[in-house]
């Protein structure tokens, strides 16, 4: 290797340990405001096979909340990421079909990452992906077939894949082209990290009560930023918790 080649590696590799030391981390909680509906449990009957694999009543997946109202099942991403190419992981998103639910109910992928499906349950199944951007499939997953993999090769905001066998099921996938996103838990806590300084839209979305959106700023000093959010009733104003 030439001298001038040496340094222009060495320069490289400074640079990239340069931003990757400025890169910064967006986190906060999403919360829930105003009154709990009275959501009506999944009824299994039609299936004794899933109704068979509970012992009690099934809880609606629609609106799930932790301690304190936390809120569960919101996917956030980035609105605006720097315009770059990111790496697909190879890795897939397991999808299982166990108890006869999706878990996880929302979550997101990378455009062309693998999205692993799991049989577990021992019944027929069909995965329906309701894309638009996307290719539409309905895939059957008999009892014995356990595994099946698919990929989305467009960016697409959020759609449903449903079970047109047992119609309670349903899980709600955003295709991204880029790594900055994450789905909530019952803690309500979500944590972006590595973005390179600048101006962001953060955007969080339920599926029953929609979106919404605030600015971020990082900044090189300043690298870890709190964005929260609140969803509230719709009989409430709906607002932002800054």
């Amino acid at each position: 290797m030439m001298r001038s080649e040496k340094y222009i590696c060495v320069f490289l590799v400074i640079l990239l340990m340069t931003l990757a030391a400025q890169a910064g981390t967006i986190r906060g909680t999403i919360d829930y405001e105003g009154p709990i509906p009275r959501l009506k449990p999944i009824k299994m009957d039609a299936d004794p096979i899933c109704h068979a694999k509970h012992e009690g009543p099934v809880a609606s997946e629609s609106l799930v909340l932790g301690e304190g109202q936390t809120m569960a099942n919101v996917f956030v991403r980035v609105k605006n990421p720097k315009k770059k190419i990111y790496e697909t992981p190879n890795e897939p998103v397991v999808v299982s079909q166990k108890g006869c639910i999706y878990s996880p109910h929302v979550f997101g992928v990378m455009v062309d990452q693998p999205v692993k499906f799991l049989n577990e349950d021992g019944t027929l199944h069909n995965v329906h992906a309701m894309c638009k951007t996307n290719k539409e499939f309905n895939m059957a997953m008999p009892k014995f077939r356990k595994v099946a993999t698919r990929t989305f090769t467009e960016a697409e905001d959020m759609f449903l894949i449903k079970c047109d066998v047992h119609p309670w099921m349903g899980a709600w996938i955003s295709v991204m082209t880029h790594p900055f996103f994450a789905t909530t838990g019952k803690e309500g806590t979500y944590e972006i990290k590595d973005l390179p300084p600048g101006e962001y839209e953060i955007e969080v979305w339920h599926e029953k009560l929609k979106t919404l959106a605030r600015k971020v700023k990082i900044s090189a000093e300043d690298d870890i930023q709190v964005a929260d959010f609140t969803f509230q009733h719709p009989s409430l104003k709906k607002k932002v918790t800054e």
